[in-house]
């Protein structure tokens, strides 16, 4: 139970982070946030965990945060701002990915204690981009069109939570299904790649559920 009860923890402090970041530097902050989340969760998802007898991945919590940073910026500022964090985020992976790989082929000084622990930990880097790319760019695109949608016709400032909820439904199932395929196909047993598939979806569509009043938080906020 311990990686439930810290994983609460975890993600409320996600959810703090990112209404301070907010709150201090605006929209640019928001942008911000959107580049360090899709880094930090790509390299979270390297890590499983085990909680409730299903293996799961981290970096759920973090890469959720995209999701409700997108639709803040959809809520406050329009479709296109949102778009433009979408593909600020997509550049933020494939620079990080490139640096990454050419650090790699350094030749390490023989004192040197990085060059191992960056070898595992980037190493995978490359498919854990492409799936993370793929399903990045399909689903972020695909939640901004469905947001879009939601906001037309459900338009009143106490519907946030269905326009919140509704857009997250079908594009975090698509991004779980793009992501798992082309990331761990092959590499896990088909059981845990189920395993995963299913937790990394739920997990992704609690975090939603959760986000709803962070969402509301940070529409309150007297920010231009």
């Amino acid at each position: 139970m311990y990686n439930f009860y810290f994983g609460m923890v975890f993600v409320l402090v996600n959810f703090l982070l990112f209404l301070a970041c907010y709150r201090l530097f605006g929209k640019l902050g928001l942008y911000a946030w959107v580049g360090v989340a899709t880094v930090l969760a790509n390299i979270q998802v390297v890590k499983t965990i085990e909680m409730f007898g299903f293996v799961m991945t981290l970096g759920n919590t973090m890469y959720g945060t995209i999701y409700l940073t997108s639709d803040l910026l959809n809520e406050k500022y329009g479709e296109k701002d949102a778009k433009k964090a979408v593909w600020f985020g997509f550049f933020t992976l494939i620079m990080t990915t490139i640096i990454m790989q050419m650090v790699l082929l350094f030749q390490p000084h023989e004192g040197d204690i990085a060059q191992g622990a960056m070898e595992k930990l980037f190493g995978l880097m490359p498919r854990l981009a492409l799936a993370s790319l793929a399903a990045y760019f399909i689903s972020q695109f695909l939640d901004v069109k469905i947001y879009t949608f939601l906001k037309k016709k459900f338009p009143k400032r106490e519907q946030l939570w269905i326009r919140n909820n509704g857009s997250t439904i079908l594009s975090q199932l698509v991004d779980s299904l793009i992501f798992c395929t082309i990331a761990f196909a092959g590499v896990y047993p088909f059981d845990v790649w189920l395993d995963i598939f299913i937790t990394t979806y739920l997990i992704k569509f609690v975090i939603s559920l959760l986000s709803t009043p962070a969402l509301y938080a940070a529409r309150s906020f007297k920010i231009n």
